[in-house]
């Protein structure tokens, strides 16, 4: 069984494609190539802004690299068929005819930019996105962002859904979770959840692979979709200077509440 696997170009996301390529789940890769994993910060920020953010994306680099390592196209085997594109490239008549050509049998998102519907009607019956958030409640973009920024760390986690035209909007067949830890902080947990899932992920595909079907959940219409203008460095204030980044050792003391997401589980 085939399983392509298109996703970015970070180390969240080379870690899941080495993931399955060590278990022999692996076939095809296509990478596009994301913006800079550490971004400068934008031109007129407050000194308190600019260190936030400055600070932010450092911990996160130090953060993936720690916890994925660092991968590159070339880190693939030879029997592993691959291509790396840019954005532009992304819902071209080239990429669908190479993914024409390689005639998969499953496929996985994740960190790409949106599909068109051309790409989307080739794809086989078994074709998922990997989302870095908790939907339905947190769908869009920086959804591991937000439920630090809500006090509600216990909802950082990703989801797998059947792939569809709608942003983060297909049935959704499962949600991954990490375990949180007196010391983690932000970024910890987002890798954390990415690790979860990567584990996650090798048993709905071995789930697949025995002709099994797994039913999504239909998405009801609460939560939110977060855009990318949603987010400013000024948000960051929350997290360093109010709290430190310990946002997780005060939620796990029982300063901030409990409200539990209700999951969705493929096994």
């Amino acid at each position: 069984m085939r399983v392509l696997f298109l996703t970015g170009s970070h180390p969240r996301h080379l870690y899941i494609a080495k993931k399955l390529e060590g278990v022999g789940l692996l076939s095809g890769l296509i990478i596009e190539k994301r913006e800079s994993f550490v971004p400068k910060p934008p031109d007129g920020l407050l000194d308190i802004d600019r260190e936030n953010f400055i600070r932010h994306f450092k911990e996160r680099q130090e953060a993936e690299e720690k916890h994925f390592g660092r991968f590159t196209y070339e880190d693939f085997g030879e029997n592993i068929d691959k291509a790396i594109i840019n954005v532009d490239e992304l819902n071209s008549e080239k990429l669908k005819q190479w993914i024409i050509d390689f005639k998969p049998d499953i496929v996985f998102s994740y960190g790409i930019h949106k599909l068109s519907n051309d790409i989307l009607q080739i794809l086989p019956q078994s074709s998922f996105n990997i989302h870095g958030g908790l939907s339905p409640w947190y769908r869009g973009n920086i959804t591991l962002f937000w439920p630090f920024y809500f006090l509600k760390p216990n909802w950082a986690g990703m989801t797998i859904h059947y792939l569809n035209d709608k942003i983060d909007g297909g049935d959704i067949i499962h949600h991954s979770i990490p375990e949180l830890n007196k010391g983690d902080g932000i970024h910890d947990v987002a890798c954390k959840a990415v690790l979860k899932v990567a584990e996650d992920l090798i048993n709905i595909i071995n789930i697949i692979k025995e002709g099994k079907r797994i039913d999504g959940v239909k998405q009801g219409s609460f939560g939110k979709v977060f855009n990318s203008s949603d987010w400013k460095p000024q948000h960051l204030r929350l997290i360093y200077n109010a709290f430190n980044n310990d946002i997780v050792d005060r939620f796990l003391d029982g300063e901030l509440g409990y409200d539990e997401p209700k999951l969705i589980k493929a096994f």
